[in-house]
């Protein structure tokens, strides 16, 4: 029956955007589900802001195209104030892409958009959106649940945090961290992070979106609802319009 509801909910969906840009009713499902909106029309409401399952496919990220990297630069700014608009499927697609997804798909090396020491590829990232908490999978360029609710405000002391259509988490994953002796884990962990936060930087500007990366955070808290279990959560940075 779960199956059948996710089915029924996607062609719902796909009906819904050929005639408005409509919201869907939040659903939720122990299935992996495939985002049911398509890119197909600009500013499309997306189905992962209300949608809680167990693992979402993303839609196929944009990755060529876009704005000069020159222009971006250009643009690049911190903005501390966001509307709760939801992000499109597709646009959430693109930024967790760009963070950290996977550019060179080599079947047993897949390499990613950010650098990492070693190729450690130890910076997790974490999604909150209104419904749900999920990690950000760059091979198979999906998401995994984590916790169901809403923990965007719980994601940093600035009261903005609650506002934004995602908030992100980086985590340096030390179980992915063999061999670093306990300064590397910490020097290597904020290094790599910030290079996956100036990713976002970039892609916010080009696609005129806000965000700002932030330290001012509770570690304890974010922990509890992240269920962390071996690793040091070094920056969040809240997404939106």
């Amino acid at each position: 029956m779960k199956k059948l509801f996710i089915s029924a909910f996607s062609i719902a969906c796909i009906l819904s955007s050929l005639s408005s840009c409509g919201k869907t009713e939040n659903a939720e499902s122990s299935n992996t589900a495939k985002s049911a909106c398509s890119a197909t029309a600009e500013n499309q409401v997306c189905t992962i802001d209300t949608l809680v399952a167990d693992s979402i496919i993303l839609p196929a990220a944009q990755t060529t195209g876009g704005m000069p990297i020159y222009d971006a630069l250009s643009a690049r700014a911190t903005f501390r104030n966001f509307t709760p608009d939801a992000l499109s499927d597709q646009t959430i697609s693109n930024l967790l892409w760009t963070a950290s997804g996977v550019n060179r798909p080599v079947a047993d090396d897949p390499r990613l958009t950010a650098p990492t020491a070693r190729n450690a590829q130890e910076i997790d990232i974490y999604v909150c959106t209104k419904t749900a908490v999920y990690l950000y999978q760059p091979v198979g360029h999906k998401l995994k649940l984590v916790n169901k609710g809403d923990f965007r405000a719980q994601a940093g002391k600035n009261p903005f945090h609650a506002n934004a259509s995602v908030d992100l988490i980086y985590v340096a994953n030390y179980d992915k961290m063999e061999g670093f002796d306990d300064n590397g884990k910490a020097f290597y962990g904020a290094t790599d992070s910030g290079f996956i936060s100036q990713n976002v930087y970039l892609f916010c500007a080009a696609e005129g979106l806000k965000t700002c990366v932030c330290g001012h955070i509770d570690r304890e808290e974010i922990a509890k609802f992240i269920n962390l279990k071996n690793g040091y959560i070094t920056l969040t940075q809240p997404i939106g319009k």
